[in-house]
């Protein structure tokens, strides 16, 4: 009986397909992703004692699928800058388009297919050489209720350019699975922050993916503070000499949420340098799971790798995994990792309380302050400040 819902479920998500046969891909194309995502596994721990996901039964319902469901806004001030919908940059700037466009990989992921598959709705900006943005680009994608959005954004920053994207994800009881992809070519500078806000019930999937240029810098933020249910996915592959690749995360599973992200940075050429931080905490039941990858390929010496993992448990009902992992092929490299999940510290809130400061709002200050190294990364005080509240009202 499951057997035959499963193929009457894939049936109809290759019968949505069909209203997909739009650019930026055929539907070839989308059919090959689709059928990889039905197939490849996902790389996540199956449901135990403290996972209540099965990732590998996770699909979009196929009537929820509409290639105009969601909405999309962009902000950009700078008239030197491109920034358009996918649709008109696969029609106006094909070339352009093509360079950056699935060129990381991330349709070889399972649910990086799953957003291929369905992709159409997004953003692609870019900004070209040696020319620097003096304000973010803003993009604010929202999924209504009852809906399965896939939204793809593309950055193409050409030698020399600078840009800082500040992506606003909400959602209502919904299904987003989406893609970011950044290209950059030497002496770019790109940070890409990302502040997901989605409300209860829905369940949000990232696929994000950087390739920074030789001498680059490239710059992930990401805050993950909404969602029932958030899975992420995100990787920068070093292949040129003379990159620096920075990934900071922060996420607060509460009362049923499930928050589970991956970082992985491929050292594919040396004299590189990376650095991973991730401050995470839990209550009441949520769970969560960070797997932190570094790999160092035996040429490339000369990288420099470090990666920083804390979780803050706040109920004995809560539950947070840190796996750090380090893969080391060559022997002239600086690697560090570290992780630690644990309670408060009873000798902080000894002090704070005996300054006259009640046990809750010990708690909180506590909390917030664990999070600051993690919060300063982000690219403006009025991001900062909203994260900072978003942290607060998980506390309260």
């Amino acid at each position: 009986m499951s057997s035959g819902l499963a193929i009457d479920a894939n049936e109809s998500l290759y019968e949505r397909l069909r209203s997909f046969d739009t650019p930026p891909l055929s539907l070839e194309s989308r059919a090959g992703a689709l059928q990889r995502f039905l197939t490849i596994p996902s790389g996540r721990d199956r449901p135990g004692r403290f996972w209540r996901v099965d990732f590998e039964k996770i699909a979009p319902d196929a009537s929820t699928i509409d290639f105009a469901a969601g909405s999309i806004e962009v902000e950009s001030a700078d008239s030197a800058v491109l920034v358009c919908d996918l649709a008109t940059a696969a029609r106006e700037t094909p070339l352009l388009l093509a360079r950056a466009f699935g060129k990381t990989g991330i349709a070889a992921t399972k649910f990086g297919a799953l957003a291929a598959a369905f992709a159409g709705r997004g953003v692609f900006a870019y900004v070209p050489a040696d020319h620097g943005c003096e304000e973010p680009i803003v993009i604010r994608y929202h999924a209504g209720a009852g809906t399965a959005m896939f939204p793809w954004t593309v950055v193409l920053a050409e030698r020399g350019a600078r840009v800082t994207i500040v992506e606003r994800l909400t959602a209502e009881e919904s299904f987003v699975c989406g893609a970011t992809e950044i290209i950059s070519a030497e002496h770019a500078d790109v940070t890409y922050a990302v502040l997901q806000t989605a409300g209860k019930g829905a369940r949000v999937i990232s696929n994000r993916w950087a390739c920074p240029g030789r001498d680059s810098r490239v710059a992930w933020a990401l805050a993950e503070l909404g969602a029932e249910m958030t899975a992420g996915d995100v990787r920068v592959t070093v292949e040129e000499p003379g990159a620096d690749v920075r990934i900071t995360a922060l996420f607060f599973a509460r009362a049923t949420e499930h928050v589970d992200l991956v970082s992985t940075v491929e050292h594919a050429a040396g004299e590189a340098s990376s650095e991973t931080l991730v401050k995470s905490a839990a209550r009441e039941r949520g769970q969560a799971r960070f797997l932190g990858n570094i790999r160092i390929a035996p040429h490339a010496q000369g990288s420099d790798a470090r990666l920083r993992d804390d979780a803050l448990l706040l109920s004995t009902t809560a539950h947070v995994d840190s796996v750090p992992a380090l893969e080391i092929g060559a022997n002239d490299v600086k690697a560090y990792h570290g992780a630690t999940v644990g309670a408060i510290d009873a000798d902080q809130m000894f002090y704070i309380q005996s300054r006259g400061i009640e046990p809750i709002e010990a708690e909180r200050m506590i909390a917030l302050g664990f999070f600051e190294p993690a919060v300063e990364a982000f690219p403006s005080a009025k991001l900062r400040d909203e994260i900072r509240t978003g942290l607060a009202e998980k506390l309260s």
